[in-house]
């Protein structure tokens, strides 16, 4: 009998639910939500609970609404951290479901996505920077929004080396400084070594020289200094290089990696990961504004170094 009375005031909730919207009535609709939403969890109806705050959270934004919208989007992730739902399609679904529709530069959306970020990680280990499909949506979206450099953070952290080149010539195309475009490829090929994903890193340099028009057709060797290090950087991670080709190749190219002083803290981490280097204390002022506390914690992090051989590939005078 009580499960049938419970029934009947959820269904009497809904009821009032709709007409409040048809209504306009939101702070009612909104308070309702929330009645139904704790009325689940209380039954243990997680997949009610959820559907419940997500979908109200999508009218809500839908209807411009977006203090009620983020009250029940973070109410949807608590309920996935309390229910210990396991990070699935269906739920990174209705996380990019409720992101897409918040507003443009919108604090709210920075803290949902920040927050559901954290609970993909906390709770799939293999998820250390969170899950990469809502990484994607977020490069995307803010790519669209020419919100270039947001959008090159959140690429970072996913695999996709094609769509990433593409942004980064848009970028430098349209907001960069005439004789600035190597700078743009060499910063994003150093953050994704740092984070040790060389295939994405290899696929963003070769794409970006292939489409931009400054470089297309033009090498390698290139014009550019900075982008012939680059590229033998990139070989030597290929080919397992030692760590005192890694020292030459570096003081070779020195001026140029001069250029931006946060270079030479994305080559000690570089040097660590793939050439063997002891680690150094870390710089932290450097890091600030570069790629957040993420990228401070990774100069942090003991490096795992890559075997290194005795294959010779530099030539004995540098290629400008």
């Amino acid at each position: 009998m009580a499960a049938k009375a419970q029934s009947g005031g959820t269904r009497r909730l809904l009821q009032k639910l709709e007409k409040s919207i048809e209504d306009g009535e939101f702070y009612e609709a909104h308070q309702l939500i929330r009645t139904l939403y704790f009325r689940y969890m209380a039954q243990g109806c997680y997949k009610d609970a959820i559907d419940t705050v997500h979908n109200g959270a999508c009218l809500f934004l839908k209807h411009k609404q977006e203090g009620s919208a983020n009250d029940l989007a973070m109410l949807m992730l608590e309920c996935f951290h309390q229910a210990q739902i396991p990070v699935a399609d269906d739920v990174v679904n209705k996380i990019r479901n409720v992101f897409e529709l918040y507003e443009p530069g919108s604090v709210d959306r920075y803290g949902f996505m920040t927050a559901a970020l954290k609970w993909t990680s906390d709770t799939d280990p293999s998820l250390k920077y969170g899950h990469p499909n809502l990484h994607l949506t977020c490069a995307h979206r803010f790519w669209k929004e020419k919100n270039f450099g947001d959008s090159q953070y959140h690429f970072l952290f996913t695999s996709d080396g094609h769509q990433c080149a593409a942004m980064l010539v848009e970028s430098a195309t349209t907001r960069g400084f005439p004789g600035e475009a190597d700078l743009f490829i060499a910063q994003a090929v150093l953050q994704f070594l740092c984070l040790q994903n060389f295939m994405t890193a290899n696929t963003v340099f070769s794409k970006y020289t292939a489409q931009h028009p400054d470089f297309s057709g033009l090498g390698p060797p290139y014009q550019k200094p900075l982008l012939n290090f680059v590229w033998f950087l990139l070989l030597a991670i290929e080919r397992k290089g030692s760590l005192s080709q890694f020292t030459v190749l570096c003081e070779k190219y020195q001026p140029s990696i001069e250029r931006d002083p946060v270079y030479k803290e994305y080559l000690d981490k570089i040097g660590q990961v793939f050439f063997g280097l002891p680690p150094k204390p870390s710089n932290r002022g450097m890091m600030e504004g570069i790629l957040g506390d993420l990228m401070q914690s990774l100069l942090d992090e003991g490096s795992s170094s890559a075997s290194a051989s005795n294959s010779t590939f530099i030539e004995s005078e540098e290629v400008d």
